[in-house]
C-alpha cells in the first residue's frame, strides 16, 4: 500500500516546498476569489507535471499573474500573453496560458 500525501510530508520524504503547502493550505477551504484563481492556475499548469514542480514555480506564477488579481489578469492582452510565453519562471505552454 502506498503512503498518502500526508504521510509522505510527515515522514520528510518530499521536497521542502511541500510541508508549508500541506500544513497551511491542503484541504483548507478557500476564502477569497484570488485564492480560487490561484488554485485554478496552479492546477491547470500541473496537468502532466508534478505538484512539486508547480510549488517550486509558485512565486513565478504569482509574479506573472499579477498576484492572482482577477481584475488585473482580466485586462491582459496579446502583449501580456507573449510576455508570459517568454517568462521562464512559469510553465510556458500556449494552451495553459
Amino acid at each position: 500500500m502506498s503512503e498518502s500525501y500526508c504521510q509522505l510530508v510527515r515522514s520528510g520524504g518530499l521536497h521542502p516546498v511541500h510541508p508549508p503547502y500541506h500544513d497551511l493550505e491542503y484541504g483548507f477551504p478557500l476564502q477569497h476569489d484570488h485564492e480560487l484563481f490561484e488554485r485554478l492556475v496552479l492546477e491547470i499548469n500541473q496537468a502532466g507535471l508534478s505538484w512539486e514542480t508547480i510549488l517550486k514555480k509558485r512565486d513565478g506564477f504569482r509574479a506573472a499573474y499579477a498576484g492572482f488579481s482577477l481584475e488585473r489578469v482580466a485586462t491582459f492582452d496579446k502583449d501580456d500573453f507573449e510576455r508570459l510565453m517568454q517568462y521562464s519562471s512559469i510553465i510556458r505552454n500556449r494552451l495553459k496560458i
